[in-house]
């Protein structure tokens, strides 16, 4: 979620002050683990704050000394009779020199969104900041490095979620997305008070419905409608299971969802949203301990990082990734976490680092398949990897070779996954038009113009429109006019 502007104490000579009263608030919860409290209770008020561990760090070393108004909600949400000054905060009024609006005269949250104002810090919301604050990407660390408690009961696992009702309240509103289970009638009428194998089980069949869409018809037209069941996912947490097989599942469970939302938002141009999912996908692994999860995690991050235009936090998190997968026995897993890696270096402008990357990742695909590869994997196969790779050589600027790698992946594609279709062709075609092939790219663009009926992917937009502007000099080169009056007749974003 994006954040609004903040005042730090980098605006004032007077030297920072160690926030102790906002320290004790957090208690035995890492800076990582209160940042996923407090996004959590801003989305309680409906309110947008982009928390992490960063910002809570901040915050503890004095330099943010009063927070905008979108997190003074928040924190006096959070904790109900407390003033700011209570918080460890200094009044509005020493800060900015004027006196302090009060709470009902603070702007509507929605003039707080980036459209209306800047970022507190720039790179201030890496998500895995969370996670590996102060250690390198492949640093060894503890899942379970919160206090040794029963996690079921534990003050962390109640905080870090959004509260909710109960499971039955949370099972029925799957519903939005066609996601509704056999038995939510009868689960109601039991009045269920704890989630079980049924809520689980709708669960899991909400992260493969959501895929299935997604493979279909891309991602723009679901992300708003995927919201509502991933409320409900985090509504089955804070009620609980009976058994802890269960309680595992709906974590694991939970934690896919929040990433295929995030994937969601980040495929329809939402990067911030992305980076919130994401980051709430990984709160919810190093709660559960779920490598597997953290591996996904991590991989999405990474992506999101690369078309963020953040290529080192992207090799990072890439790495990152690799580290939390490298127990799970799988090489297809490994491999698409090394193209991750791949394309943050490409994004550097290292080619020695991204050939590297990309032949590890060569190498691991090349072992085939296992039984312990992830559900969520099934899109990764030869034309993905092509695909990856075609990505990597265009960042790097060497054209020829990224249309050979991306005519590959259009010839390898299952015709199945329509999206990825449009955007293998869509990367086939700017790349033929930036190597000086006109007639073909626009061959190319012509047939994801076909496609568009069916998939609904900002991405795609975003690559057809950038190879518009490089065809425009080439009007008069075989099908280039015909491209450029069809793709200039598409109805604009909203």
């Amino acid at each position: 979620m994006a954040s609004s502007p903040m005042t730090s104490s980098s605006q004032s000579p007077r030297p920072a002050r160690p926030n102790l009263a906002f320290r004790r608030l957090r208690g035995q919860r890492s800076p990582g683990e209160f940042a996923a409290a407090v996004r959590r209770a801003a989305r309680e008020i409906d309110e947008q704050v982009s928390c992490d561990a960063r910002y809570i760090g901040r915050v503890e070393a004095g330099e943010i000394r009063c927070p905008n108004y979108a997190y003074e909600r928040v924190f006096l949400h959070m904790f109900p009779g407390r003033t700011l000054t209570d918080l460890g905060f200094v009044p509005r009024s020493a800060v900015r020199g004027r006196g302090a609006r009060t709470f009902e005269e603070a702007p509507d949250p929605r003039t707080t969104s980036p459209m209306y104002a800047p970022h507190e810090t720039d790179g201030a919301y890496e998500p895995y900041d969370t996670t590996y604050d102060t250690h390198e990407p492949n640093d060894r660390y503890d899942p379970h490095e919160i206090d040794d408690q029963n996690h079921e009961e534990s003050d962390v696992q109640r905080r870090a979620f959004m509260s909710g009702g109960t499971a039955t309240m949370a099972a029925a509103s799957l519903g939005p997305i066609g996601l509704a289970f056999s038995g939510a009638a009868a689960a109601a009428d039991r009045s269920v008070r704890r989630a079980g194998e049924a809520e689980a089980g709708a669960l899991e069949e909400a992260v493969r419905k959501i895929r299935l869409l997604d493979d279909r018809h891309g991602a723009d037209g679901l992300y708003r409608r995927a919201s509502a069941p991933l409320r409900a996912a985090y509504a089955l947490l804070d009620a609980g299971a009976a058994r802890q097989a269960t309680a595992e599942r709906l974590h694991t469970g939970a934690g896919e969802l929040a990433i295929s939302v995030g994937w969601l938002a980040h495929d329809s141009g939402r990067f911030e949203d992305a980076r919130s999912h994401y980051a709430e996908a990984l709160a919810t692994a190093r709660v559960a301990g779920d490598p597997a999860l953290e591996a996904h995690a991590f991989c999405n991050t990474s992506f999101l990082a690369r078309d963020a235009g953040r290529p080192r936090e992207a090799v990072r998190a890439a790495q990152a990734a690799q580290f939390a997968a490298r127990p799970l026995g799988s090489a297809r897993l490994l491999s698409l976490l090394s193209l991750r890696e791949a394309g943050g270096w490409a994004g550097l402008a290292d080619r020695r680092g991204c050939e590297q990357a990309l032949t590890r990742a060569q190498a691991l695909y090349g072992r085939g398949p296992c039984d312990a590869d992830p559900e969520w994997m099934s899109f990764y196969g030869d034309a993905e990897l092509a695909g990856l790779e075609a990505q990597c050589w265009s960042t790097l600027g060497d054209w020829s070779r990224a249309a050979h790698q991306a005519r590959r992946a259009t010839r390898l594609q299952d015709p199945h996954f329509t999206r990825n279709l449009a955007l293998y062709t869509a990367e086939l075609a700017d790349d033929l038009a930036r190597a000086g092939h006109p007639d073909e790219a626009a061959a190319a663009g012509l047939r994801v113009l076909d496609l568009l009926d069916e998939v609904q992917s900002s991405r795609v937009q975003t690559m057809l429109a950038g190879t518009a502007r490089v065809l425009l000099p080439h009007r008069r080169a075989s099908g280039v006019s015909d491209f450029l009056e069809r793709h200039g007749a598409l109805p604009r974003p909203a």
